[in-house]
């Protein structure tokens, strides 16, 4: 009998997207078809210590602030761990026992120090196939202004938006403001440009409210996105595979909160997840196109999650983002978008796993 596919699945971080790595970790360990593969376990804790001995997941889960879904779960007590290690990360990647005793990594490292190229580029020195982006794509999706300048760049539709140093704002704060009210107007949206799940930004009703806004993004970043506020729908799309990519259907967030904040996304269940989003075929068409091209546009590999806003005054469609580690846990629009077009979350990591085979042996130079 073959030995199955050893799955390392990377989570936790150091980025403010800690906690819902863990989240998006549990639920894939959950779903892997152990028929197929033995899941290993491998946290990164606040700190960036990594942790390959015993249950990293349930170890970093006890510190939590989000408490993982199932902590009790079959599945998650009797995941494998790097026999009789404790170990930090060595530089020698590919020496280092958790590297040896792995033939995939699935990183699930949401945001910053994870999500942005770091660990893709260390992946690559230690030549082991993994799941998602590369450096080049990882990098430019996490950093929402490059990204921007890029969507801009091959023709895709980009609402009007402005960027601003945090030293800056710090020096200048009354010119920046100003020039923010010139070239946006009220309301506006800010957001750290190298974050997700919606942390630190803040929607700007008006002048008053800029400055505390301007603050908490840049608590996270030094560089701060600042968006034209739009009155739209927001839409998500699911793309899957590496140079010949398909997407999902396409589904609508109606957000609990004023936005789809990080409490809407994660802490409040009044938020609504409309799969299939209730639009016509024609609009379907073009929002799933768009994504195709943005994931094209960024070389993007494996997955990525494509957010939308239909502006309700226009009907113009307006590319938000990329997200090429989109959120994994089962109340996740990835996952269940992908769910609702026929392929379910056990089918959709074997998948994914899948893939990253494929597009390691591609740059080896291996023909399939």
């Amino acid at each position: 009998m073959p030995r199955k596919i050893r799955v390392g699945v990377i989570f936790g971080g150091r980025s403010g997207e800690h906690d819902v790595s863990l989240r998006s970790a549990e639920a894939i360990v959950n779903a892997v078809d152990r028929d197929k593969f033995e899941v290993v376990p491998i946290g990164i804790d606040r700190d960036g210590r990594w942790i390959t001995g015993g249950n990293p997941l349930l170890e970093l889960a006890n510190c939590s602030q989000l408490p993982l879904a199932d902590p009790d779960s079959e599945r998650l007590t009797d995941i494998s761990s790097v026999p009789a290690r404790q170990e930090r990360l060595s530089l020698d990647v590919r020496s280092s026992g958790w590297a040896q005793d792995v033939d995939v990594l699935f990183p699930v490292l949401h945001g910053p120090m994870g999500e942005d190229g770091t660990v893709q580029g260390m992946l690559e020195l230690a030549n082991v196939p993994y799941v998602g982006a590369g450096v080049l794509a990882s990098a430019v999706a996490m950093d929402k202004i490059t990204a921007k300048l890029l969507f801009e760049r091959a023709g895709l539709p980009v609402a009007p938006w402005t960027s601003v140093l945090r030293r800056d704002w710090r020096r200048e704060p009354e010119a920046v403001a100003l020039r923010i009210e010139r070239e946006l107007g009220y309301p506006c949206f800010t957001k750290p440009a190298n974050l997700g799940s919606s942390v630190g930004i803040g929607k700007v009703h008006h002048a008053g409210e800029l400055a505390v806004a301007m603050d908490d993004a840049a608590l996270y970043d030094r560089k701060i996105l600042v968006e034209k506020g739009l009155d739209a729908r927001e839409f998500e799309v699911g793309v899957l595979g590496n140079d010949d990519p398909v997407t999902s259907i396409v589904g609508e967030v109606v957000p609990a909160n004023e936005f789809y904040d990080f409490e809407a996304k994660y802490v409040d269940d009044r938020s609504e997840l409309i799969i299939p989003a209730p639009i016509d075929a024609s609009l379907s068409e073009q929002i799933r196109t768009v994504a195709i091209d943005a994931f094209k546009a960024i070389d993007g590999a494996g997955m990525a999650r494509v957010d939308f806003f239909l502006e309700r005054s226009t009907n113009r469609v307006y590319l938000n983002e990329i997200n090429t580690i989109p959120g994994f846990t089962k109340a996740s629009m990835y996952p269940l978008l992908w769910e609702a077009s026929g392929l379910s979350f056990s089918d959709l990591v074997t998948r994914l796993v899948e893939l990253a085979v494929e597009r390691h042996g591609e740059r080896q130079g291996w023909s399939g």
